[in-house]
């Protein structure tokens, strides 16, 4: 796919995000206001596209030193968030040893099995050999939906029955990928709540057999966030990251929420790099997140 069809992809996705947030700013210039209350003015719409209140201060800050007019207004803020945005942008290179694997962990619903089909179509159009695994051994309809999508690609799915212990499945899933020679291993893994201790110690188990089968390589411990869900996602990542120690967030259903500010918040608050953004339901709705395009995605 074309970075043109990419973008307008992400400009789609941000639509309601962006009708929120560049409308309210474009309006306050109506009026003609000092330079003090339109600062407020947007230091309110910003706050109110759940920008938090310490990331939209720390725009008005660096910005607060320009004389603002309506034609220079968006390119100085663009600038700002664009800024903001680019210690979190670290796309995933696979590196040379095989098999290379992702771990997907979050809560119920925010999408952890359609994005491992996502990523699976997403590094098969960079031909690299791919394997899933079905670790949400709790519920049925994950392995089912898991398989389909992989007879779908034409990607391989490793799965047991429903109630199986989820590290045997991945244990098989290694052991196999090892033996021929696969590039790329996902692994869906069952919703859990972040303040649940037994279920995250559960995640802990299924580490602790890759990290035994991989001697120790690195691998991503992959942190799947609805944007639906605001500021809950900072509280998400929080309490994942304290059990887990997560080194990746993808965000989802971009294309369904106003909350797309969100990852500014994220930007702000943690060092852990945002891979991947969900940009709609198909298999390819899936891109790296970058800054400069999802700035003016917004602004565009």
């Amino acid at each position: 796919m074309t970075n043109i069809n990419l973008f307008k992809k992400l400009k789609f996705s941000l639509k309601k995000t962006k009708e929120r947030l560049i409308s309210n700013i474009k309006n306050i210039f109506v009026s003609k206001d000092e330079k003090d209350k339109i600062l407020k003015k947007l230091e309110y719409h910003l706050i109110n596209s759940d920008i938090s209140i310490g990331v939209t201060k720390n725009i008005i800050k660096k910005i607060n030193k320009y004389n603002l007019n309506k034609e220079n207004i968006f390119p100085i803020v663009k600038e700002q968030m664009i800024n903001l945005l680019k210690p979190i942008s670290k796309p995933i290179i696979l590196p040379k040893y095989k098999p290379f694997i992702m771990l997907l962990v979050g809560i119920n619903g925010v999408g952890k099995t359609t994005t491992a089909g996502k990523l699976s179509w997403f590094y098969k159009k960079q031909n690299k050999k791919v394997l899933l695994v079905a670790g949400d051994t709790f519920r049925l309809a994950a392995i089912d939906q898991l398989k389909i999508i992989g007879e779908s690609i034409s990607i391989p799915v490793i799965s047991q029955n429903t109630g199986s212990d989820a590290g045997s499945v991945v244990f098989d899933a290694i052991k196999s990928a090892q033996a021929k020679q696969i590039d790329l291993v996902i692994i869906d893994t069952a919703g859990r709540l972040q303040n649940k201790l037994l279920l995250m110690n559960e995640l802990k188990k299924i580490i602790k057999i890759i990290n035994k089968l991989t001697n120790n390589n690195i691998f991503d411990i992959i942190l799947v966030i609805d944007a639906n869900t605001g500021q809950n996602a900072i509280n998400q990542i929080t309490n994942f990251h304290k059990y887990l120690n997560i080194n990746g967030i993808i965000l989802t259903k971009l294309d369904s929420t106003t909350k797309g500010g969100i990852v500014f918040n994220i930007s702000n608050i943690f060092n852990i790099p945002l891979r991947f953004i969900s940009t709609g339901d198909h298999i390819d709705d899936l891109q790296f997140f970058e800054p400069n395009n999802f700035v003016n995605a917004l602004f565009d």
